[in-house]
């Protein structure tokens, strides 16, 4: 009997040392409540002691949470249904505000992320969510923020992840992509032909001026079918290239 009474007093020490000493690492924070009581400064890293049913410690990760925001069913403003997901990163400034100001801080961060999610991407138009992403990512984040600053979270950044929409509107965003492809694809074939034309006139104008140069270049075509083609071609000889060679002969005699 006296056996089995002192293991059950070691036991007992045991357990109440086990509950009195806490190694808190180097990125937690302990807070701790004496007798329901909040101390003022919260537990730093290292080995602490607490004492047992007098004092609970309750741990607190500083480092920065990465947290899911899962799909949220939103309706723009031009009434368009989409689902949009994000990530949301956050930490804990003050950990004593952060166990009593909310009862659990990281699903109450979380309802709030969705909720102010779908608020923000309902006020904006299909064309401003997809494109705008950075400044629907600021709204979002600025408004967590001011919400969460009470509880002594720091809400650092928010990232849309996925926008997905219907697939009658994919289909009708692909058609409107390629009629727009094709329109810039006409306009640029019509600058092209423009320039072509404009470069045209500018050459007529300058052989107007001077005969020979018309000659020349009717020269140089024959030149080129005779080469490319391989054949014989026969073309009537205009006087007008006649005289010209014979006012040539005369300069020079």
């Amino acid at each position: 009997m006296v056996t089995q009474g002192l293991i059950f007093t070691l036991v007992i020490v045991a357990v109440i040392i086990k509950s009195a000493i806490h190694i808190l690492k180097e990125w937690e924070r302990g807070v701790v409540l004496t007798l329901g009581r909040l101390s003022p400064r919260p537990r730093g890293p290292g080995l602490r002691f607490i004492l047992p049913f007098i004092q609970t410690l309750t741990r607190v990760d500083q480092r920065i949470i990465t947290m899911d925001v899962p799909g949220q069913d939103v309706i723009t403003r031009d009434n368009v249904s989409v689902k949009v997901s994000a990530v949301l990163y956050y930490r804990v400034l003050d950990p004593n505000r952060a166990v009593t100001r909310v009862e659990n801080y990281h699903y109450a961060t979380s309802q709030l992320a969705q909720t102010t999610m779908r608020s923000v991407c309902g006020q904006a138009e299909l064309d401003e969510l997809l494109s705008n992403r950075e400044e629907m990512n600021r709204k979002i984040q600025e408004i967590l923020d001011g919400q969460t600053e009470p509880w002594g979270i720091k809400v650092s950044l928010v990232e849309l992840k996925h926008i997905d929409l219907p697939q009658e509107m994919q289909r009708a965003m692909a058609r409107q992509a390629e009629a727009e492809r094709e329109r810039r694809s006409k306009i640029i074939q019509a600058e092209g032909e423009f320039q072509a034309a404009d470069k045209l006139t500018q050459a007529a104008a300058i052989m107007s001026t001077q005969s020979i140069s018309v000659h020349l270049r009717y020269l140089e075509t024959l030149r080129q079918i005779a080469t490319e083609n391989h054949s014989t071609v026969l073309f009537p000889l205009p006087m007008e290239l006649l005289n010209t060679f014979k006012k040539i002969g005369n300069t020079e005699q």
